[in-house]
């Protein structure tokens, strides 16, 4: 979108219109509702940018809730924008630590810069992209103590600021840009995000899967597990950071909160037999390299040795890991597999792997599955060799 059509939107025309359109669920909508609003004389650019942000706004629903519908969206932004329950804690840190004005560089449209103005924490974001700027600036516009400005987060004044939170861009600079780039070239780069800790504190949002070797020492490095996807690593310096802990995995869903952490990675697991159980840890333990913390909780072992499954004969009751009770081995040979799992009856197959090259879709069609019960398949290797394990999903307490 060019900055004059981001005008027309945020005129008063524009926002009105804005606020007629009604969700639509087809191709079939969107055609009568934007023919509508050509007869009705409007521009042909203002109403694609109308029925733009009516879809994009559709979508943020499930970051931002009912406040989506009232802010103001770019494609590659709300892609890359924190979902409010996450901001919350982000701001949450920056209040605990007595931080009062927080510079949000590279705000985007402004989601983490909203929870830190709902605190009553002083605000002043940066973004470089004016399109982008201009719909955080109307994205904030109910708050008095936030204030957006346009231009290179790296060139920032930041007289009076007490902390900073960076939220790189990491794609090639653009409002659908799904291009990602190397950390020396996000805006503001990694080097410029770490640099700024040694004069003030600060809360670098990354990537979960950024390589942990770009993490500097003396920092807490928190991983957030929400609702069974990992969303997001973030880096915490000086006093936003938890005294002894170096590496963090928060899990969270819908009945609350559970963390592991740590001084550092803790070491890996013995190897064992299987147990009555298998355990799958969350993808933030998997990264924060807690597997071995998690195995002591549960009083389990790995399966083998670099492969992120543990076996125990206690199921985990909240989120840190999903257990599955072992049924029986069965054949690792397909044909031989499928004609067991039709002798057991199951149609219903999950299929979990790890440490093999399986396609679980593509397996699962050649098959064949006939009947009405259901199972896990957990395709794996212990002692080297590979493992096809047959298991039932055990509820989680924390679900």
């Amino acid at each position: 979108m060019l900055i004059d059509e981001a005008r027309e939107l945020l005129s008063l025309e524009g926002l009105r219109l804005l606020d007629t359109i009604e969700p639509y669920a087809s191709g079939a909508d969107v055609v009568r509702t934007s023919s509508r609003l050509r007869r009705e004389g409007h521009s042909p650019a203002l109403v694609a940018a109308v029925l733009t942000q009516a879809r994009l706004r559709e979508r943020a629903a499930t970051k931002f809730g009912p406040f989506a519908a009232r802010m103001l969206f770019t494609e590659a932004a709300l892609e890359q924008s924190t979902r409010l329950s996450v901001a919350a804690r982000h701001a949450g840190r920056f209040r605990a630590a007595g931080i009062a004005s927080v510079a949000d560089l590279g705000c985007g449209i402004g989601g983490d810069a909203l929870a830190l103005a709902s605190l009553d924490l002083r605000v002043s974001a940066v973004e470089r992209d004016e399109v982008t700027a201009a719909f955080a600036a109307y994205n904030l516009a109910p708050f008095d103590n936030a204030r957006v400005t346009t231009g290179d987060a790296e060139s920032a004044d930041l007289t009076g600021i007490d902390g900073v939170f960076l939220d790189p861009a990491r794609r090639v600079a653009g409002h659908n840009s799904r291009t990602r780039q190397a950390p020396a070239d996000w805006s503001p780069s990694l080097d410029f995000a770490f640099g700024l800790a040694e004069a003030r504190p600060v809360g670098v949002k990354l990537s979960p899967g950024m390589e942990r070797e770009l993490i500097p020492a003396g920092v807490e490095a928190q991983w957030l597990t929400v609702d069974g996807e990992t969303i997001e690593l973030i880096v915490w310096t000086g006093p936003l950071a938890r005294p002894g802990i170096g590496r963090a995995a928060l899990v969270t869903g819908p009945s609350g909160d559970v963390e592991l952490t740590g001084a550092g990675p803790s070491e890996d697991p013995p190897s064992g037999e299987i147990g009555r159980y298998i355990h799958e840890p969350a993808g933030s333990v998997i990264r924060a390299q807690l597997i071995g913390s998690l195995a002591e909780r549960l009083d389990a072992t790995t399966l083998e040795p670099g492969i992120a499954y543990l076996t125990g004969d206690t199921p985990s009751r909240d989120g840190l890991a999903g257990s599955f009770e072992v049924r029986e081995l069965l054949p690792v040979d397909e044909k031989r597999l499928a004609k067991a799992l039709r002798e057991r009856g199951i149609g219903t197959l999950e299929i979990k792997k790890r440490g093999v090259d399986v396609d679980p879709a593509l397996l699962r069609r050649r098959l064949g599955l006939r009947g009405n019960a259901a199972a896990t398949l957990i395709l794996t290797k212990q002692h080297g060799k590979r493992i096809a394990v047959l298991a039932d999903r055990v509820p989680s307490a924390s679900a």
